[in-house]
């Protein structure tokens, strides 16, 4: 019997030790040694202290901030551990009830916008963690943020600009703005 289950032990305990320990740390060596901000969560330093990750979003509730996309993680918005959408179709009540209700928040803060609502300002992202929105949810959200930090239009549209990012490789995904570079670069502008 022992026989038997001997080479079925050892190939174990190999493909254990390779697959569970060898391989995740070659792989997270070799992400350190590559991509060290990246592998270590691409967290925004200021003053030594992390403020953020460029990789997950925040729930900036000041008007005087760009807002992100809403989070659908419960039970706190952007919560990394508990990343997932909704799972709310476009025919779920429930669904447009949300949107319906963070259209009128929109409205509330800044109540002589009246261009459209970009969607992605009402709508969660598939991981409800993200941490982009669309130039043209920024450019929405100009006016109110110009306004009440008392800074010209102009300025506010040029720092949306700047943190405009391209499609990845020039190919990949669409323009995004990533909402905690733009709002410590207006908090530097002040």
């Amino acid at each position: 019997m022992f026989k038997i289950l001997r080479p079925t032990l050892v190939v174990f305990a190999l493909l254990s030790a390779l697959t569970g320990l060898l391989y995740p740390l070659a792989v997270t060596g070799a992400a350190q040694a590559l991509f060290p901000a990246q592998a270590g969560g691409s967290l925004v330093l200021r003053g030594g202290k992390p403020v953020g990750s460029l990789l997950i979003g925040q729930n900036f509730s000041d008007p005087a901030q760009f807002w992100g996309r809403p989070s659908a993680t419960a039970p706190m918005p952007y919560n990394a551990a508990a990343s997932g959408g909704s799972n709310q179709g476009p025919l779920n009540p429930a669904l447009a009830d949300a949107v319906k209700r963070r259209v009128e928040a929109l409205r509330a803060a800044d109540p002589g916008n009246a261009k459209p609502v970009p969607v992605d300002l009402v709508t969660a992202s598939a991981s409800g963690l993200d941490p982009h929105i669309s130039p043209a949810a920024a450019r929405y959200q100009a006016g109110r943020v110009a306004r009440l930090r008392k800074l010209p239009a102009d300025r506010v549209e040029a720092l949306i600009e700047d943190h405009t990012e391209g499609p990845l490789l020039g190919l990949l995904g669409e323009p995004r703005v990533n909402v905690l570079a733009l709002n410590l670069a207006l908090d530097a502008a002040r």
